[in-house]
């Protein structure tokens, strides 16, 4: 087996709940996603965002608006709608819970 390739499948499972937690905080724009995800070495590239970013955004999870950028035309920043938050909310119960389970099977293996 391909230890890179699991641990890409591990992280694509965690990209939307992390894309989340990120805009929980603020509004981003898009390469600030990209930015903070990469300094946790959760490392994604335009091309899977903006899909990923869509998709959220027409379950209703995500809203945006356009501001104007001193470099080059307006950007569009991404936030939470309530909707989205209720959403994190459970996700982080759901996290949580499996945090737990997984520390559980690794205890009891030694």
């Amino acid at each position: 087996m391909d230890i890179e390739n699991t641990t890409a499948q591990m992280r694509k499972g965690i990209l939307e709940y992390c894309i989340l937690l990120v805009l929980s905080g603020n509004s981003c724009y898009a390469s600030d996603i990209i930015r903070e995800l990469k300094e946790v070495k959760v490392i994604v590239v335009e091309g899977t965002l903006y899909p990923l970013l869509t998709r959220l955004k027409n379950a209703g999870l995500l809203s945006y608006r356009w501001e104007e950028s001193p470099q080059g035309p307006p950007r569009k920043y991404y936030e939470l709608t309530g909707q989205g938050r209720k959403y994190l909310a459970e996700l982080d119960q759901a996290w949580a819970e499996l945090v737990e389970s997984v520390g559980l099977i690794r205890k009891n293996r030694k």
